[in-house]
C-alpha cells in the first residue's frame, strides 16, 4: 500500500477516535454536572442532556435504584464505557488495514 493510503487510513482512524472519544466526554459530562447539582434550565446543561441522551445507545433506565443521581452515573457511565471500547476496537480495526 501507498503512503498517501497508509496516512488516509490513519487519518481516518484519528477522526474515529477523536469523534467516539467526544462522544464518551459528553456522557462523562452528563454524569459530572448531575452529580454537582447543575441547573437543569441552564442551556449548556440542557445541550449536554439532549446529546447525552442521543448518545446513551437506549441504557438509560438499565438500572432503576432508588437514587436518581445513582441511576445517572450507573447508566450513562455504562454508555460511556461501551462507547471506549466501540470506539477503541474500531479504531484498531481501521488502522489494522493492510
Amino acid at each position: 500500500m501507498g503512503t498517501t493510503a497508509r496516512r488516509g487510513i490513519d487519518a481516518l482512524g484519528s477522526v474515529l477516535r477523536i469523534v467516539g472519544m467526544l462522544i464518551v466526554l459528553v456522557l462523562v459530562l452528563h454524569i459530572v454536572l448531575t452529580l454537582l447539582d447543575a441547573n437543569p434550565a441552564n442551556t449548556l446543561a440542557m445541550s449536554i442532556h439532549e446529546l447525552a441522551d442521543q448518545f446513551n445507545l437506549g441504557l438509560s433506565n438499565l438500572f432503576l435504584p432508588a437514587d436518581p443521581k445513582l441511576g445517572i452515573v450507573l447508566n450513562y457511565g455504562t454508555a460511556a464505557l461501551i462507547w471506549f471500547v466501540i470506539t477503541s476496537v474500531v479504531v484498531r480495526i481501521v488502522r489494522r488495514i493492510p
